[in-house]
């Protein structure tokens, strides 16, 4: 996989760069510094997933990676940050990315942007944690009117637990194809993006389960 480390610490830029690229499979193309550098740099290159920091003194992550979503909606963007703070976390999820790691995990690196290339959502222990707590204090509409069946149901749960299609399909007993028409179904009955959406979507309580 091809990606991209935005960093403004330089020396953490390298160390990762270095860690990553010893990893079988892992290429990183280019890396840069804020903000507004992951823009540029992901609209030259498109890389498989940006591995971005959050509090950057040349611009936010978090609003670049916005704004990279508006552009790419497909864009896979994973946020490494030492800070698990509430709004940003929060942020993170509404904005479509697919990962919130802290720093601290180096370990945890690889096994996430390989998670994340298949197509799983992937958050750190401490960011899990933080989860329940900051979903009941965003909570607010009631989304209770979607008419939503228990299949449907039963698979938000599933894709809100990090489970995989192929997971699903099994403790569904359904084919990886019929998941996959049934996560799009709802996607689009709910007016949501993908599936790190949905998840948050399920765990506000976007419905009565």
């Amino acid at each position: 996989m091809n990606i991209i480390i935005i960093d403004d610490d330089k020396l953490v830029c390298m160390s990762l760069k270095t860690i990553l690229q010893a990893e079988e499979g892992i290429h990183v193309l280019v890396t840069g510094e804020s903000g507004p550098e992951a823009v540029r740099l992901y609209g030259e290159y498109k890389p498989d997933i940006l591995l971005m920091d959050i509090q950057m003194a040349g611009g936010s992550g978090l609003d670049a990676g916005e704004e990279i979503l508006k552009q790419y909606p497909d864009a896979r963007i994973l946020f490494l940050t030492t800070f698990s703070d509430d709004e940003y976390i929060w942020k993170a999820l509404k904005i479509g990315s697919k990962g919130y790691l802290i720093k601290q995990d180096i370990a945890a690196i690889a096994p996430a942007l390989r998670a994340v290339m298949s197509g799983q959502s992937v958050f750190g222990n401490e960011v899990i944690a933080r989860l329940p707590e900051l979903m009941d204090s965003e909570r607010g509409a009631n989304l209770s009117d979607y008419s939503m069946g228990e299949r449907e149901k039963e698979l938000t749960r599933l894709v809100a637990e990090g489970l995989s299609n192929r997971e699903i399909a099994d403790a569904m007993c359904l084919s990886e194809g019929t998941v996959r028409n049934y996560l799009s179904a709802v996607l689009e009955k709910l007016g949501l993006r993908d599936r790190t959406q949905l998840a948050v979507f399920y765990l506000r309580g976007g419905w009565n389960r």
